[in-house]
């Protein structure tokens, strides 16, 4: 070895099977001599070999406090001699604008008081250059400047010269007959550079990326009838003279299956293969759909483990039928490999705990492996959102029926903050703002926070929450909330204060269904006068001035969730039923029952209309005495668009107050679509809809000289048109609804704006 490290040797030899008496160190000055004898394998009086020499030049160099290193022998002593490296008394950055210096200070192996090497810092540059690619900068360029000063130390400088951000200025798809490159691009991840980019970065080019995006392709393809697609090719070319790429995907569609025969076998002593077929996902003459086979494997390997059969393996066999365009699919239930889970090993993950993943997978070390376990796994932490990047591998364990699972993870960023806005007219609307802080991953344990402010003309909001996604170990989703809403109804003469908190745990029962339980306090404050001055304003007969109401009870729901996306459903279900009985002290007696769904259906796929139907309905029972005014129900504008908050049901012609009322329900129709001559990438799209509802029947007890209509059940309806943004800031919504079918005494809001949500 010469230049950076020389290893002289009395005789080879010798050194095959010497001995030494002592180890001396030349050439250490601020390293200690017992530093270098503790980094080298060679130790008086035991015998070593030259394979020693070379490791313990190896581990001298891995200190990275010598610059060269040479050992050789000379009787029997073992001479190790060292230039040691100079000394960093402080790194600093210089340029650097986007990505600030205690970001920096994380990605480089250079510290303060650390040993300078020429090998760490270009390392360190490689780190800075990706960093910078990944914010969307890929012509970065890093120097460094080394100033020496006294005793061997030195400044390290990093220069950074940030360049201009690289943008995609178009992703062309080659090839596609079935789907529009407009539908294409809202499949992948990559986006095409745009107005609000700098906020959202999803028009960063990275190689990786883009082999996701292919995969996202492929699951589009495949849960679309297309088995045969395939993506031929995908490239970037960079526009030097611009800074732009330029993303082409080449791929081939082929045909369009449906399933045909589905049929269920089993070669398993005990194993059934009849009961199992009740739990195939698809139906012959259905469209061929991968996650349809995907569900049933799961499913039938939950089954069959579940009845005493851990090693038993479901294998999906497909028989193309190309004249009818049709593929029979027999699943096959037989006995797999008898091996063991011999360990989980994590990697990757820099902030998420090991156990925050452990804990998604439904098996542990020395359990059976099942390998629909491990693809159910990968689901569940890629639906976390924690990580970019999810991959999960097997490796031989240490005997022949032993598994090492290895799971490498890419954590991202799961801390946001929100700004949202909305309007509402009539009282106690007005403008809204409300400002949030959301941490999905609270300090890598994976629970979540969100706190929120919210003011309006004649309202505030404050909101805290918190959730632990096991509870006690198990897959309980435990939490509370805390909230306080302050609200004046200029027009109608009052204001009302509540503030309270909610304890609740939610179970799974199966994949798509689960239940929560919450035990809920409220106190309501109510300050308020009649047209005429008096204390007591009707309806709120029983109301004096300034005086508190409490509401204790318990509530539990049943909430179904099918949607293939939470942020922009094209199919599946969420639909929710409650139950709540307050009368654990306070003042608030009753039983309610409330119910909500909504469905989605994709219209017509490449033009990416999506249809949905929605529906609520509620009761409320007294139990005892008559019902607070606050405890019957009121009809909000989401539900019934073209009318103003508690704009409908039973009021006080004299006081013109809304009371609300004990029965309600609603109904909505809406399609929504891309707006034309918008590139879909901004995240617009359209709405036309029609709503539908009612709210009436009256419990609460009001003056004898009061009148109060709206008790009956007379229909409302209204038909509009709607504007959608999934904002960088949130989605947001804005909707123009005109009433076609009221009462007189109804108050109508044409305009609504406000943060979009699935109920």
């Amino acid at each position: 070895m010469t230049g950076s490290g020389i290893v002289t040797l009395a005789s080879a030899s010798v050194a095959e099977a010497a001995t030494i008496s002592r180890v001396e160190v030349r050439g250490a000055t601020r390293v200690s001599a017992e530093t270098v004898r503790a980094n080298i394998t060679i130790v008086p009086g035991k015998s070593f070999s030259n394979a020693d020499i070379d490791s313990s030049v190896k581990r001298l160099y891995q200190t990275g406090y010598f610059s060269d290193v040479s050992i050789n022998v000379s009787g029997g002593t073992l001479v190790v001699s060292v230039s040691e490296n100079q000394l960093i008394n402080q790194v600093v950055f210089n340029g650097n604008r986007k990505i600030k210096d205690d970001k920096l200070q994380t990605l480089v192996r250079s510290r303060s008081l650390g040993p300078y090497s020429e090998a760490t810092v270009e390392g360190d540059i490689q780190s800075i250059k990706d960093a910078y690619a990944a914010t969307g900068r890929s012509d970065i360029t890093v120097t460094t400047q080394v100033v020496p000063i006294a005793e061997g130390r030195v400044n390290l400088a990093f220069v950074i010269d940030e360049g201009k951000k690289t943008k995609i200025t178009a992703i062309n798809f080659v090839g596609n007959n079935a789907y529009s490159n407009g539908r294409l691009q809202s499949v992948i991840a990559t986006k095409e550079s745009g107005i609000f980019s700098f906020l959202t970065r999803k028009d960063v080019y990275n190689e990786d990326k883009l082999r996701a995006d292919e995969e996202l392709l492929r699951q589009f393809y495949f849960n679309r009838g297309y088995a045969d697609f395939r993506v031929v090719s995908s490239d970037a070319v960079l526009d030097e003279a611009t800074n732009e790429y330029t993303v082409t995907i080449t791929v081939e569609e082929g045909d369009r299956y449906d399933f045909g025969a589905v049929n269920v076998e089993s070669t398993v002593d005990g194993v059934d293969a009849a009961e199992l077929k009740d739990l195939v996902s698809s139906s012959e003459g259905s469209i061929y759909r991968a996650k349809d086979i995907q569900n049933t494997m799961s499913a039938i390997s939950k089954r069959v483990a579940a009845q005493g059969y851990p090693f038993a393996r479901v294998t999906p066999r497909g028989n193309r039928d190309f004249g009818n365009r049709t593929i029979a699919v027999d699943y096959l239930v037989d006995q797999g490999e008898r091996a063991y889970v011999e360990r989980i090993e994590i990697r990757g993950n820099t902030r998420t705990r090991d156990y925050v993943i452990r804990r998604e997978f439904d098996m542990s070390e020395g359990d059976a492996f099942n390998q629909e376990m491990i693809a159910s796994a990968k689901r569940r932490l890629e639906a976390l959102g924690y990580f970019s990047a999810v991959n999960i591998s097997t490796q031989q364990g240490s005997a022949a029926d032993r598994v090492v699972v290895v799971v490498d993870v890419q954590d991202q960023s799961t801390g946001s903050f929100g700004i949202g806005a909305g309007y509402s007219a009539g009282s106690g609307g007005g403008l809204l703002l409300e400002a949030s802080i959301e941490e999905r991953n609270f300090l890598g344990r994976g629970q979540y926070i969100r706190m929120a402010a919210g003011r309006g003309e004649d309202s505030r909001t404050y909101n805290f929450s918190f959730t632990e996604p096991y509870f006690l170990g198990y897959r309980l989703a435990a939490g509370f909330d805390i909230f306080k809403n302050e609200t004046d109804f200029n027009d109608d003469n009052y204001s009302y204060n509540d503030e309270g908190f909610s304890l609740r745990v939610t179970a799974p029962i199966t994949e798509a269904l689960s239940t929560t339980f919450r035990y809920n306090y409220t106190r309501l404050t109510y300050h308020g006068t009649d047209v005429y001055g008096d204390d007591l304003a009707s309806p709120f007969v029983d109301a004096v001035n300034g005086s508190d109401w409490t509401r204790s009870s318990i509530s539990q729901s049943l909430t179904y969730n099918t949607l293939d996306d939470p942020q922009m459903a094209h199919e599946g279900i969420l639909a929710s039923i409650t139950q709540e009985y307050a009368g654990l002290g306070g003042t608030s007696d009753y039983y309610k029952l409330t119910a909500k769904g909504k469905w989605f259906y994709t219209l017509n796929d490449d033009a990416d209309i999506i249809g949905s139907l929605a529906g609520t309905a509620g009761h409320v029972f007294k139990t005892s005495g008559d019902l607070e005014v606050f405890d019957q129900f009121q009809i909000g504008t989401n539900e019934l668009r073209g009318f103003e908050r508690n704009g409908i049901g039973p009021r006080s012609l004299k006081y013109d107050d809304a009371i609300g009322g004990t029965t309600y329900f609603t109904a909505s129709a809406e399609a929504t679509f891309p707006l034309p001559g918008i590139p879909r990438d901004a995240g617009f799209r359209g709405a036309v809809f029609v709503d539908a509802g009612t709210l009436y029947g009256n419990d609460v007890k009001t003056r004898a000289d009061d009148d109060i209509v709206g008790t009956s059940s007379s229909l409302r309806a209204s038909v509009g048109l709607g504007l959608l943004w999934a904002s960088p800031f949130g989605p947001l919504r804005v909707d123009y609804a005109i009433p076609i079918a009221k009462e007189d005494y109804d108050r109508v809001q044409n305009l609504k704006f406000g943060i979009s949500s699935s109920f």
